[in-house]
C-alpha cells in the first residue's frame, strides 16, 4: 500500500506541474486544460483517501478474524490427566556429622610422647594402649606408685592369711585391705597417665601428637569415634518445630554420598542462645564412607501423602486472595478454585478443587476465561479433536 500512495502522490505532483504549465497557454485552452487537470487532481486525492481508509479497515478486520478464529475453533491448549502420586515435602538444613559416640583422651602429664602404637583409621578396643609417655617422668612418680602398690598388696595378702586363721582382728584386716585398695587406685591412675588408653571402642579419627613431640597437661591427644553410625544436631525455628517428629525419615548428603537416617530426639524447649529448638538425627554409615566432622546437607521428610493430588506451581493462577486452575470439560475451559496444601520443590499438593481423572490445562491457561471454547494441541503441536 505504501508504494501505491507514493505513486499517487507523484501523480498529484505531476498534475500540479501541468496546471502551472497551463497558465502560459491561451485563454481557451487554458480553461479547458485547467478544468481537466483539476478533475484529475481531485480524483487522485480521493483515491489516496480511499486507499488509506481501506488500510485502516484491514487492521480491524485482522483483529476481528483472530477473535472469530478462537470463537469458532477454540483457544489452543495442552492438558494432562490428574492422577494420584506419592508426594512428600522436606525441610533442608546444614549440620556437622559426628560419630554416634565419640570420646577424646587428654594428657595427664607434661612430657614428650615415647611411642604411638596406632594410626588414624585403625580400630581400637576400649582400654587398648594407644600411646605412652616415658615411665621415668618425675611428675608421674611411676615407680614410686608401683612400689607402694606392690608393698600394700603383699601386706594385705599376709594379713588375710592371719585373719583366716584367727590370728588377726577384723579391724586390722580391714585397715590392711583399705591401704591396698588405695595403693591399687593410685597405681592405676599413674599407669593411665603414662600409658594412654582408648576410652571407648571405635575408630581413631584423629591423633594430635607425634612421637617424641612435647605435649602439655590437658592437651587433647586423640579421639575415638564409632562411625558405623553418625549423628547431627540441627536447629529448627519455632515455625517449623511442630512439623518435626521423632521417627521421621531423614537423609544426609555430602560429596555425592547419601546416608539414610531418622529423627531420634526433638527438644521440647528453645535454646536461648540459638533461639531455636535442637533436633538430633542419626544416620547409618555402614561403609564408613562419610567421615566425622564434615558439614552435610540434612533433609527431613516433614510430610508424606502416598495418594496425593499434585500439580506444578506454574499451573496455578492467583487472583487477589484466591488461587484457581482451568480444566478441560467437554471442549470448554472451566475455572476451578483450589485449596493448596504442602509444597515441594516444583509441585504443590491440592487439598480440594481437583480430583483424580480431571483434565488439567497446562498450557494456554493465561488466555482463558471460564466457559471459553478450547482446542487441544498434541505434543507435536498439531490439533486434536476435543474430548467429549
Amino acid at each position: 500500500m505504501k508504494r501505491i500512495v507514493t505513486s499517487t502522490m507523484r501523480m498529484g505532483k505531476e498534475a500540479i506541474a501541468q496546471m502551472k504549465t497551463a497558465g502560459h497557454s491561451s485563454n481557451t485552452s487554458k480553461t479547458r486544460n485547467g478544468i481537466r487537470i483539476r478533475h484529475l487532481a481531485f480524483g487522485l486525492a480521493g483515491l489516496v483517501v480511499t486507499i488509506m481508509t481501506m488500510g485502516g479497515c484491514g487492521s480491524d478486520s485482522e483483529s476481528k478474524s483472530m477473535e472469530q478464529l478462537y470463537a469458532e475453533n477454540g483457544v489452543p491448549v495442552k492438558t494432562r490427566i490428574i492422577r494420584e502420586t506419592d508426594f512428600s515435602s522436606e525441610a533442608a538444613f546444614h549440620a556437622v556429622l559426628t560419630g554416634i559416640r565419640e570420646s577424646s583422651a587428654y594428657a595427664m602429664v607434661s612430657d614428650k610422647i615415647d611411642h604411638i602404637d596406632y594410626q588414624v583409621g585403625d580400630f581400637v578396643e576400649k582400654d587398648d594402649i594407644v600411646m605412652a609417655f616415658p615411665t621415668d617422668n618425675p611428675s608421674a612418680q611411676y615407680y614410686q606408685a608401683q612400689v607402694a602398690f606392690e608393698n600394700a598388696k603383699a601386706t594385705f595378702d599376709r594379713m588375710r592369711s592371719y585373719y583366716d586363721t584367727g590370728g588377726l582382728s577384723r579391724q586390722d584386716y580391714e585397715n590392711a585391705e583399705a591401704a591396698y585398695r588405695v595403693a591399687e587406685a593410685n597405681w592405676d591412675a599413674v599407669r593411665q597417665s603414662v600409658m594412654v588408653k582408648a576410652p571407648i571402642s571405635g575408630v581413631l579419627t584423629r591423633i594430635n601428637a607425634r612421637q617424641s613431640e612435647n605435649v602439655h597437661e590437658d592437651d587433647e591427644l586423640f579421639a575415638v569415634s564409632q562411625i558405623d553410625r553418625l549423628k547431627a544436631r540441627i536447629w529448627v525455628s519455632d515455625k517449623q518445630i511442630m512439623d518435626v517428629k521423632v521417627g521421621q525419615r531423614a537423609t544426609a548428603r555430602w560429596d555425592g554420598v547419601m546416608l539414610e537416617g531418622s529423627v531420634v530426639q526433638v527438644d521440647m524447649s528453645m535454646n536461648r542462645d540459638r533461639q531455636a529448638f535442637g533436633v538430633v538425627i542419626e544416620f547409618d554409615n555402614p561403609d564408613r564412607s562419610v567421615r566425622c566432622g564434615v558439614t552435610a546437607t540434612i533433609s527431613i521428610e516433614i510430610y508424606r501423602n502416598p495418594a496425593a493430588v499434585t500439580i506444578e506451581r506454574k499451573n496455578i493462577i492467583s487472583d487477589r486472595d484466591s488461587r484457581y486452575v482451568f480444566v478441560a470439560d467437554s471442549g470448554v475451559a472451566r475455572r476451578r478454585p483450589v485449596v493448596l496444601g504442602h509444597a515441594g520443590e516444583l509441585e504443590v499438593e491440592i487439598l480440594s478443587g481437583l480430583s483424580v481423572g480431571d483434565e488439567l490445562i497446562t498450557e494456554g491457561q493465561m488466555h482463558l476465561e471460564d466457559g471459553m471454547k478450547i482446542r487441544l494441541i498434541s505434543l507435536d503441536g498439531t490439533s486434536t479433536s476435543n474430548r467429549p
